[in-house]
């Protein structure tokens, strides 16, 4: 019986609980004990069937690792969020663009440089809106080895290493002061993409906004990845000059469409508002035509087009003007509904669908129809700048009626896509093949971006699909005004869609993610050999081992060679002058799993994580005489609260 409860399917089991007979003892009074169980618990806590079902479904017992990993945008946090599935755990935080003091991130010599190889015009920033993530792909479907996110508020683009789940670079060009259409990559990741949202005059001067279609602009970037070094490359970077539309969202094609790339866009009447100065709000100017452009890119093309030197470079980054693209035939537009924030390539990459946020259709674009069109140069006309237009009714195939408010649409492989609709509160299930609606599930409330397992690659495994709602209302207890997001978990995988979960998220507004199978990630549990700097990669230059400890003043200041093990440091007295730079040196010597130290000195605003095998350096002033405890901030051992030590400064 047992061998069959585990085989069975959950509704199965449950009926079997439910319905079991009279027992007469043994095991099957065991099974009708367990039944009247059940029924108390659904009776006393107002449950249905659907219910116990959901619970079954998403139930992971303790040291049962969940199928797949979500890596959300953590909005507001400038982070990202790591949350496992079916059990919609939050695993992780990863800090990218903010101090993380958990981490210590932002708090040593490394992350610290790191962070502040983000800052913009001498200014410190320490906040961001992370978007949209992007996993590393290898032919087209996730590889688990990278993770890309972009900041929309500063128009940055950081570089987590899925090894050990940290970051390890930021890259900014001063050709944009904000984002969207980030970061998306190419089939094999060739490029991390990111492409601007709000025009502004290329480089960052300052021009009136009165010569907004003169003077602003915006741009694609093409960031060059070394996958061998885990690094994007600056130097063999590139970007194209957009017009001054307010670029949206971005995907690559795949499969029949690779070497291309596609733009959603608004504002083609390129409004900018100054309703205090006689002009009409910036959201309703930027209402007034029917259509707005999808920007069609030919990417590889434009490669070789850089490669041959056509190029200007401008804000420290090559930069192909849009007379160029146009020349070369790198940039095409078709038009799409107005106002659209959503494109996506459909699994084979013949087809691109793109909803409209005030339109009730998704719209399915034939790749084949648009390269065909182009080859005949067979326009509609050209736009202010000259860029060519494809006709509109000879580039689709047809438009789906889909709701109200149609965002973002995702795959599962089955010829079936998912569209969120943020008006109805629902996503809606339709087919491919006749482009008709088959279902609709509900959500709460104001679904923005989607989400299915492998939904935007090749190869989707449409097992789930997650709703990102915007607000949670009433889903959960009142805290106050300020509400989190709800994350809501849907199987899709039987004849009808299913809501099994609900997952609050306190950190920011998320955007958009990605689910990959959780065996493709190779995490490591220590950093070998030990004292790896995790920013590098590299074994630090001041590493410490066991023996190797001590105190040296230098002619730069005090420096502190120190190992981390349980239950102390060594060493675990400093004692230094006030005015000295004091460079400590920490390493972590442990290479247990989960052994993890931190350290902190008492006012001085110093906190670290020190994973095993760890390295870190921290670099302060001694400004301050007197006595500061500093202690291991990790519960580590059972004298842990003895891992402690003391800085003295003396006057």
């Amino acid at each position: 019986m047992k061998r069959f409860l585990l085989a069975a399917s959950p509704l199965l089991v449950l009926a079997l609980l439910l319905v079991v007979g009279q027992g007469c003892g043994g095991r099957d009074g065991a099974i009708a004990g367990a039944s009247a169980d059940i029924q108390k618990l659904m009776k006393d806590r107002n449950l249905n069937e659907e219910n116990v079902v959901a619970a079954l479904k998403t139930y992971t017992p303790t040291g049962v690792h969940d199928e797949y990993y979500i890596f959300a945008s953590g909005g507001h946090s400038g982070q990202v969020i790591v949350i496992g599935v079916p059990s919609m755990r939050i695993l992780k935080y990863i800090a990218v663009f903010t101090p993380e003091p958990w981490q210590g991130y932002g708090y040593g010599d490394q992350t610290t440089a790191l962070l502040r190889s983000g800052d913009r015009d001498g200014r410190e920033l320490n906040w961001a809106d992370t978007h949209h993530p992007a996993l590393s792909e290898t032919d087209g479907t996730y590889d688990g080895q990278y993770l890309f996110i972009n900041d929309k508020a500063n128009a940055r683009v950081a570089v987590i290493s899925l090894e050990d789940f940290t970051a390890k670079q930021i890259v900014f060009s001063e050709l944009l002061r904000s984002d969207h259409g980030a970061a998306f990559v190419t089939p094999n990741t060739e490029y991390v993409i990111e492409s601007g949202q709000y025009p502004v005059p290329l480089g960052g001067e300052f021009v009136p906004i009165e010569q907004y279609q003169e003077k602003y602009r915006s741009a694609v970037l093409f960031w060059k990845f070394d996958r061998e070094k885990g690094r994007i490359d600056t130097a063999k970077s590139f970007a194209i000059e957009l017009p001054p539309y307010m670029q949206d969202l971005a995907d690559s094609g795949k499969l029949a469409s690779d070497g291309w790339m596609f733009i959603n866009s608004l504002n083609t009447e390129m409004a900018f508002g100054g309703n205090l100065e006689g002009r009409p709000p910036l959201e309703s100017g930027a209402s007034q035509n029917d259509m707005d452009y999808l920007h069609v890119i030919n990417w590889r093309k434009a490669e070789e087009v850089v490669n041959a030197g056509k190029f200007e470079t401008v804000a420290g980054t090559r930069l192909i003007r849009l007379p160029t693209a146009i020349e070369e035939g790198l940039l095409h537009f078709v038009g799409e509904p107005k106002s659209p924030h959503g494109v996506d390539v459909t699994p084979d990459g013949r087809e691109i669908v793109v909803s409209g946020k005030l339109d009730t259709h998704t719209t399915v674009y034939s790749f084949e129809k648009i390269k065909g069109l182009i080859e005949q140069q067979k326009y509609a006309g050209k736009d202010p700048f000259g860029i060519p237009i494809l006709p509109f009714e000879e580039a689709i195939r047809g438009q789906a009626e889909i709701g109200l408010g149609p965002l973002h649409t995702q795959f599962d492989g089955n010829g079936y896509a998912y569209t969120s609709l943020f008006i109805e509160s629902a996503a809606a299930k339709w087919s491919l093949a006749d482009l008709k609606v088959v279902e609709k599930i509900p959500v709460h409330y104001n679904i923005g971006h989607i989400l299915v397992a492998g939904g935007d690659t090749v190869k989707p495994d449409g097992r789930y699909l997650v709703a990102m709602n915007k607000w949670a209302l009433d889903r959960f207890g009142g805290v106050g005004p300020l509400l989190p997001q709800n994350f809501q978990l849907i199987d899709i995988a039987g004849e009808k869609m299913q809501l099994l979960a609900d997952l609050p998220i306190p950190l920011g507004e998320p955007h958009y993610a990605q689910m990959i199978k959780a065996d493709k990630i190779k995490s490591v549990n220590a950093y070998t050999p030990i004292g790896i700097d995790p920013v590098t990669d590299q074994v630090d230059p001041y590493r410490v081992v066991s023996g190797e400890e001590g105190i040296e003043r230098k002619a730069d200041g005090v420096h502190v060679r120190m190992t981390a093990v349980r239950s102390h440091f060594t060493p675990d007295t400093i004692r230094v002058k006030k005015g000295d730079i004091v460079h400590l040196h920490l390493t972590n010597v442990e290479q247990a799993h989960d052994a993890t130290h931190g350290f902190s000195i008492a006012e001085y605003n110093i906190n670290s994580s020190l994973e095993p095998g760890e390295h870190v350096n921290i670099t302060f002033k001694a400004d301050r005489a007197g006595v500061f405890p500093f202690y291991c901030t990790e519960f580590c051992s059972a004298l842990h609260l003895e891992m402690a030590g003391y800085l003295l400064v003396e006057p």
